[in-house]
Protein backbone atom coordinates (compact mmCIF):
# COMPACT_ATOMS: atom_id res chain seq x y z
CA UNK A 1 0.00 0.00 0.00
CA UNK A 2 1.32 3.42 -0.99
CA UNK A 3 2.01 5.73 1.94
CA UNK A 4 2.95 8.84 -0.02
CA UNK A 5 2.83 10.29 -3.52
CA UNK A 6 5.32 12.60 -5.27
CA UNK A 7 4.77 16.17 -4.01
CA UNK A 8 2.74 17.47 -7.01
CA UNK A 9 0.50 14.39 -6.85
CA UNK A 10 0.14 14.80 -3.08
CA UNK A 11 -1.12 18.37 -3.68
CA UNK A 12 -3.89 16.96 -5.87
CA UNK A 13 -4.61 14.17 -3.34
CA UNK A 14 -4.77 16.70 -0.50
CA UNK A 15 -7.17 18.89 -2.51
CA UNK A 16 -9.37 15.84 -3.15
CA UNK A 17 -9.44 14.96 0.57
CA UNK A 18 -10.23 18.52 1.65
CA UNK A 19 -13.08 18.87 -0.85
CA UNK A 20 -14.59 15.46 -0.12
CA UNK A 21 -14.18 14.55 -3.77
CA UNK A 22 -15.43 11.30 -5.19
CA UNK A 23 -12.50 10.30 -7.37
CA UNK A 24 -9.90 7.58 -7.70
CA UNK A 25 -6.18 8.47 -7.90
CA UNK A 26 -4.03 5.85 -9.60
CA UNK A 27 -0.46 5.36 -10.69
CA UNK A 28 -0.41 4.02 -14.23
CA UNK A 29 2.56 2.35 -15.83
CA UNK A 30 4.23 3.25 -18.01
CA UNK A 31 4.36 7.03 -17.71
CA UNK A 32 1.90 8.56 -20.20
CA UNK A 33 3.01 11.94 -21.57
CA UNK A 34 0.44 11.96 -24.41
CA UNK A 35 -3.33 11.61 -24.46
CA UNK A 36 -3.05 8.47 -26.60
CA UNK A 37 -0.58 6.85 -24.17
CA UNK A 38 -2.80 7.83 -21.22
CA UNK A 39 -5.83 6.22 -22.87
CA UNK A 40 -3.89 3.02 -23.46
CA UNK A 41 -2.59 2.95 -19.86
CA UNK A 42 -6.05 3.67 -18.41
CA UNK A 43 -7.75 1.21 -20.76
CA UNK A 44 -10.26 3.77 -21.99
CA UNK A 45 -11.13 5.48 -25.28
CA UNK A 46 -9.16 8.61 -26.18
CA UNK A 47 -12.24 10.84 -25.80
CA UNK A 48 -12.36 9.92 -22.07
CA UNK A 49 -8.92 11.46 -21.44
CA UNK A 50 -9.13 15.07 -20.25
CA UNK A 51 -6.39 17.42 -21.41
CA UNK A 52 -5.83 20.49 -19.21
CA UNK A 53 -4.64 23.15 -21.65
CA UNK A 54 -3.48 26.57 -20.50
CA UNK A 55 -4.26 29.54 -22.70
CA UNK A 56 -3.81 33.29 -22.57
CA UNK A 57 -6.40 35.89 -23.52
CA UNK A 58 -6.01 39.65 -22.92
CA UNK A 59 -2.92 38.92 -20.83
CA UNK A 60 -4.92 36.67 -18.47
CA UNK A 61 -4.44 32.94 -17.82
CA UNK A 62 -7.15 30.32 -18.25
CA UNK A 63 -7.43 26.54 -18.47
CA UNK A 64 -9.62 24.67 -20.93
CA UNK A 65 -10.46 21.00 -20.42
CA UNK A 66 -10.91 19.13 -23.69
CA UNK A 67 -11.20 15.46 -24.70
CA UNK A 68 -7.96 13.79 -25.76
CA UNK A 69 -9.22 13.29 -29.30
CA UNK A 70 -10.06 16.96 -29.92
CA UNK A 71 -8.24 20.29 -30.16
CA UNK A 72 -9.34 23.56 -28.56
CA UNK A 73 -10.89 26.23 -30.76
CA UNK A 74 -9.02 29.47 -30.00
CA UNK A 75 -11.76 31.73 -31.37
CA UNK A 76 -14.33 30.11 -29.06
CA UNK A 77 -11.95 30.38 -26.11
CA UNK A 78 -11.23 34.05 -26.80
CA UNK A 79 -14.94 34.80 -26.90
CA UNK A 80 -15.56 32.87 -23.65
CA UNK A 81 -12.76 34.83 -21.97
CA UNK A 82 -14.18 38.17 -23.21
CA UNK A 83 -11.39 38.73 -25.70
CA UNK A 84 -10.80 38.75 -29.42
CA UNK A 85 -7.79 36.44 -29.63
CA UNK A 86 -6.32 33.66 -27.51
CA UNK A 87 -3.21 31.56 -27.71
CA UNK A 88 -2.15 28.26 -26.20
CA UNK A 89 0.54 28.69 -23.52
CA UNK A 90 4.00 27.41 -24.36
CA UNK A 91 5.60 24.53 -22.48
CA UNK A 92 7.92 27.04 -20.81
CA UNK A 93 5.00 29.19 -19.66
CA UNK A 94 3.18 26.19 -18.18
CA UNK A 95 6.37 25.10 -16.40
CA UNK A 96 6.85 28.61 -14.98
CA UNK A 97 3.22 28.85 -13.86
CA UNK A 98 2.85 25.36 -12.37
CA UNK A 99 6.30 23.80 -12.02
CA UNK A 100 4.99 20.84 -14.04
CA UNK A 101 5.20 19.55 -17.57
CA UNK A 102 1.99 20.40 -19.46
CA UNK A 103 0.92 16.73 -19.66
CA UNK A 104 1.11 16.40 -15.84
CA UNK A 105 -1.07 19.35 -14.84
CA UNK A 106 -4.42 18.83 -13.13
CA UNK A 107 -7.02 21.64 -13.19
CA UNK A 108 -6.99 21.67 -9.38
CA UNK A 109 -5.74 22.95 -7.12
CA UNK A 110 -5.68 25.87 -9.52
CA UNK A 111 -2.65 28.21 -9.71
CA UNK A 112 -3.52 31.66 -8.31
CA UNK A 113 -2.87 33.40 -11.62
CA UNK A 114 -5.45 31.30 -13.48
CA UNK A 115 -8.68 33.28 -13.71
CA UNK A 116 -11.00 30.57 -14.89
CA UNK A 117 -11.56 27.08 -16.23
CA UNK A 118 -13.68 26.14 -19.23
CA UNK A 119 -14.88 22.58 -19.79
CA UNK A 120 -15.84 21.23 -23.18
CA UNK A 121 -19.42 19.96 -22.99
CA UNK A 122 -18.62 16.65 -24.67
CA UNK A 123 -16.70 15.60 -21.55
CA UNK A 124 -19.92 15.85 -19.56
CA UNK A 125 -21.56 13.07 -21.58
CA UNK A 126 -19.37 10.28 -20.17
CA UNK A 127 -19.79 8.24 -16.99
CA UNK A 128 -16.10 8.53 -16.10
CA UNK A 129 -13.14 10.52 -17.42
CA UNK A 130 -9.39 10.41 -16.69
CA UNK A 131 -7.02 13.32 -16.17
CA UNK A 132 -3.43 13.94 -15.12
CA UNK A 133 -2.94 14.35 -11.39
CA UNK A 134 0.47 15.97 -10.94
CA UNK A 135 2.66 13.67 -13.04
CA UNK A 136 2.47 11.79 -16.32
CA UNK A 137 2.20 8.53 -14.36
CA UNK A 138 -0.60 9.57 -11.98
CA UNK A 139 -4.17 9.87 -13.15
CA UNK A 140 -7.48 10.65 -11.62
CA UNK A 141 -10.64 8.75 -12.59
CA UNK A 142 -13.59 11.03 -11.92
CA UNK A 143 -17.21 11.57 -12.89
CA UNK A 144 -17.63 14.63 -15.12
CA UNK A 145 -20.05 16.36 -12.70
CA UNK A 146 -17.42 16.07 -9.97
CA UNK A 147 -14.74 17.39 -12.35
CA UNK A 148 -16.95 20.37 -13.08
CA UNK A 149 -17.52 21.04 -9.36
CA UNK A 150 -13.88 20.71 -8.34
CA UNK A 151 -12.48 22.74 -11.23
CA UNK A 152 -15.23 25.36 -10.86
CA UNK A 153 -15.37 25.05 -14.61
CA UNK A 154 -17.79 26.66 -17.01
CA UNK A 155 -19.24 24.27 -19.61
CA UNK A 156 -18.96 25.40 -23.21
CA UNK A 157 -18.38 24.23 -26.76
CA UNK A 158 -14.58 24.59 -26.64
CA UNK A 159 -13.30 22.37 -29.45
CA UNK A 160 -12.75 22.66 -33.16
CA UNK A 161 -15.30 21.07 -35.42
CA UNK A 162 -14.46 17.43 -36.17
CA UNK A 163 -13.91 18.21 -39.85
CA UNK A 164 -10.75 20.13 -38.93
CA UNK A 165 -9.05 17.17 -37.24
CA UNK A 166 -6.56 14.79 -38.75
CA UNK A 167 -7.84 11.25 -39.18
CA UNK A 168 -6.73 9.11 -36.17
CA UNK A 169 -4.04 7.20 -38.09
CA UNK A 170 -2.58 10.36 -39.62
CA UNK A 171 -2.71 12.17 -36.28
CA UNK A 172 -0.80 9.34 -34.57
CA UNK A 173 1.79 9.29 -37.35
CA UNK A 174 2.32 13.04 -36.97
CA UNK A 175 2.65 12.77 -33.17
CA UNK A 176 -0.29 15.11 -32.61
CA UNK A 177 -1.38 13.43 -29.37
Amino acid sequence: MRTSWPEPVERVADFLRKTGAEARLEELEPSSPTARAAAEAAGCPLDRIVESIFFVCRGRWFIVLVPGDRRPDLAKLASAADGTTARIASREEVLALTGLEPAAVAPFPRPRLVEGVFVDRTLLTHDLVWLAAGSTAHFLAIRPAELLRLSRGRPMDAVQEAAYHYPPAESAARGDD
